[in-house]
C-alpha cells in the first residue's frame, strides 16, 4: 500500500491539543525505553513535567533524539469479514530533540504553560514548586499523522 501524505500540520496539532497522554520513546546504552506521560502541546513543542532525577532524564541527556506518539481510538472495533479489519482512529508521531530545562526562570515559564494546558485559569506556580519539579521541552522536527474513518485513511506530514 502506498501512502500519500498531505503536507499539513493543522489536523495533527488539533489531535495533540485534544489529547493529554502520550508515549515518549527514548534510547540509551541500555536499549529502548518508552514512557507514558501527560504533556502539553505549544507551537511545535511537546512540554511535560517530571521528577528531578531518573532514567527518563538520563536517557534524554545521553541521547536527546526522541519519538513522541499520541493515539486515540475514535470508535468501536467493527465486526469484519475476510481480510478487512476496521476501527476509526487517529495518531500522531513526532520526531525531535528533547532538552531538560534547568534555568529557573525558563523552567517556570514552561511549567506554567504546561499547567495551563490542563487548567487555563491557573495561577503561576510558586518558586518552591518550580524548584522541586523537572521540566522537559521537545522541539519537534517532523510529525506524521494518520486518521482512519469508516475505512478511509488520511496521512499528514509536516517538517519544521
Amino acid at each position: 500500500m502506498t501512502c500519500t501524505f498531505i503536507e499539513s500540520r493543522d489536523e495533527m496539532e488539533q489531535i495533540l491539543r485534544e489529547e493529554g497522554l502520550g508515549l515518549l520513546g527514548l534510547t540509551s546504552d541500555q536499549g529502548p525505553y518508552v514512557v507514558p506521560l501527560n504533556y502539553g502541546y505549544l507551537d511545535g513543542r511537546i512540554i511535560f513535567h517530571c521528577a528531578l532525577t531518573g532514567r527518563k532524564l538520563d536517557c534524554i541527556r545521553a541521547n536527546p533524539v526522541v519519538c513522541f506518539t499520541v493515539a486515540r481510538q475514535a470508535g468501536p472495533v467493527l465486526p469484519h469479514f475476510g481480510t478487512q479489519c476496521h476501527v476509526d482512529n487517529d495518531s500522531v508521531i513526532c520526531l525531535g530533540r528533547a532538552r531538560v530545562v534547568e534555568e529557573l526562570q525558563e523552567k517556570a515559564v514552561l511549567l506554567n504553560a504546561f499547567n495551563r494546558c490542563f487548567r487555563p485559569d491557573a495561577d503561576n506556580l510558586p518558586e518552591e514548586r518550580v524548584r522541586s519539579c523537572g521540566a522537559v521541552e521537545i522541539r519537534i522536527e517532523e510529525m506524521t499523522g494518520r486518521r482512519e474513518v469508516k475505512g478511509k485513511v488520511t496521512y499528514w506530514r509536516h517538517r519544521f
